[in-house]
């Protein structure tokens, strides 16, 4: 059913991308009383990624969107943060709870493919119109917007919106003189297994030569990650994975050297270098919008980019739905996103900067904490 008590700004709605955000825009929108089509690159709708950290804050806009039951009883949820040292003792607990936030946990994970069949389901139950396979090849700067599908066929929108991800190419069009996305100098490995029976929260190990973190994605399954800085990323063979990642590894104890020790060549790896961009405001153009990481892309130390992109979709669907014309929910959307967003891609990259110096722990703490605090607040 439409929550709509008025007629929103536009009528019709085109994303461009069927991620995190633009999932999450779609029923927003639809919700609003927009007409929605979603179109999405890949024929087969795959997903790629291993588990994802949840925030409080995530679960919060996860509870707007209506996937949260699903998100409690499929992945994993517990409220604070624990911060070790290199031996596996404890330094520090962060609280993560939020007064507003009732009975929702202050933190949690699950892996990014159940995230996508339960957003697609809420996809698919909404009435969305879905087509995959498809890309743009033309956009026209009239209103409504006239767009050239890959295959040849034509639409026109009241609203487009640019969720194609770090590499947009959305972003490309509108503003061909961004600069692309950069790397970082840290590269992410991910380690996909069984949880731990010491692993019952976010767990985070510091002031070794690298950042190490552990996280619950379901009852019985969590990911470890491995933040190693390196000035330049050369690929890996897969059969060499778990031999570099033990080398990473081999001055961590506890819970973390008992994962070393487990490694074969049959351990579920991922190793990606960290890049990111963040576009100046603002992120639209002639009734095109750019949302999650094609607008601010950021490193995962906040472990934020999949809120930030659910959250852009939850307030452009307000902005839509408030406004009197798309102009004003579009400056709406970008008053309420642009320093949140910023927020948390400059104290990402902080931590970042800090881990590679080998800053002490109590020094990245004190970051993560206040960056909690400001994340918690309304936007």
């Amino acid at each position: 059913m439409v929550d709509v008590l008025k007629r929103p700004a536009v009528r019709t709605a085109l994303i461009i991308g069927g991620g995190i955000a633009g999932m999450s825009a779609a029923l927003s929108l639809r919700r609003a009383g927009v007409d929605v089509r979603l179109i999405d690159i890949d024929p087969d709708w795959k997903v790629y990624g291993a588990g994802i950290t949840i925030t409080g804050p995530t679960l919060r806009v996860m509870d707007r969107l209506g996937i949260l039951p699903a998100v409690l009883e499929e992945g994993y949820a517990a409220d604070g943060l624990l911060a070790c040292r290199s031996d596996g003792s404890v330094i520090a607990e962060i609280e993560t709870t939020h007064d507003g936030a009732g009975s929702i946990p202050g933190a949690g994970g699950i892996m990014r493919p159940v995230l996508h069949r339960l957003l697609a389901k809420e996809i698919d139950e909404a009435g969305i119109e879905v087509s995959l396979g498809l890309s743009v090849s033309e956009l026209g700067g009239d209103a409504p917007r006239r767009v050239r599908f890959s295959d040849g066929s034509e639409g026109r929108y009241d609203l487009i919106v640019g969720a194609d991800g770090i590499f947009s190419q959305t972003r490309q069009h509108l503003f061909p003189d961004l600069p692309a996305p950069h790397y970082v100098g840290q590269v992410c490995w991910r380690l996909m297994t069984e949880r731990h029976p010491d692993i019952t929260r976010r767990t985070y190990y510091l002031g070794g030569p690298m950042k190490v973190g552990m996280n619950p994605v379901a009852r019985d399954r969590m990911y470890m990650f491995l933040l190693e800085p390196l000035a330049a990323f050369a690929r890996i063979r897969d059969a060499d994975l778990h031999i570099r990642l033990a080398q990473l590894m081999s001055s961590y104890g506890g819970v973390v050297g008992e994962l070393r020790e487990a490694l074969s060549p049959q351990s579920s790896i991922v190793v990606r270098p960290l890049e990111t961009v963040f576009c100046p405001q603002p992120w639209y153009k002639n009734g095109v919008i750019l949302i999650g990481d094609a607008a601010h892309a950021t490193t995962p130390q906040l472990a934020s980019g999949a809120g930030m992109a659910m959250e852009d979709g939850v307030v452009l669907g307000e902005c839509v739905a408030q406004a009197a014309t798309l102009d004003d929910a579009l400056e709406a959307f970008m008053r309420r996103r642009y320093d949140r967003c910023a927020l948390v891609v400059e104290k990402s990259l902080t931590l970042g900067k800090l881990e590679k110096s080998g800053s002490p722990p109590i020094e990245q703490i004190r970051v993560v904490e206040a960056a909690l605090q400001q994340l918690n607040k309304p936007y």
